[in-house]
């Protein structure tokens, strides 16, 4: 009876925390990212906040690999 609700516990909280430091990392990279404008840069910020995880895969694969251009490019 009890196992049912500790196997979703055990099974959810792993991915639940690895999707919370998936988004921080992806915060700080934003906020650290050299290749991005001060204005694409704090849009990306309030996109990483508001959508949660869902808007840091979306900076993973749009924004994300702006970090190694140069600044202008």
């Amino acid at each position: 009876m009890f196992l049912i609700p500790i196997f979703f516990f055990l099974l959810l909280l792993p991915i639940a925390l690895a999707a919370l430091v998936f988004w921080i990392w992806m915060l700080i990279s934003a906020i650290q990212n050299k290749g991005l404008t001060d204005n694409d840069r704090i849009i990306w910020v309030l996109v990483i906040v508001f959508l949660h995880v869902l808007g840091a895969i979306i900076y993973f694969f749009v924004g994300h690999p702006k970090r190694h251009q140069p600044l202008g490019s």
